[in-house]
């Protein structure tokens, strides 16, 4: 009889990934912040940065580095959240980022 390898769950095994490559997490949230625009799609962008958080260390331990209770970044970052510029700020500093802008794609007059 052999022996199963234990499963690991996605979840677990995207922090692990987003954990070791950090510039695979830059692109992760960078892609999933254009997101945050569209109020139809807003979740998503929300639960990538929740993610993220959760890949660095965990939301408790982020929330504390960053200087925010733990019950308002997880208000802040569940799919009907809506973060505080200060508060998307030092998230993404505790994680080793920061907010940048770039031009859209198409011009304007």
């Amino acid at each position: 009889m052999s022996k199963l390898k234990a499963a690991v769950s996605h979840h677990e095994r995207e922090l692990a990934e987003l954990r070791a490559d950090h510039a695979l997490a830059v692109e992760y949230l960078k892609a999933a912040m254009e997101s945050l625009d569209d109020p139809e799609d807003r979740a998503a962008g929300l639960l990538a940065l929740r993610t993220i958080a959760e890949a660095y260390g965990g939301l408790a331990a982020v929330a504390a580095e960053a200087g925010i209770s733990r019950e308002s970044l997880y208000r802040a970052l569940s799919p009907t959240g809506n973060p505080t510029l200060k508060t998307l700020l030092a998230v993404l500093k505790t994680v080793g980022m920061r907010l940048s802008v770039e031009p859209e794609n198409h011009a304007h007059a």
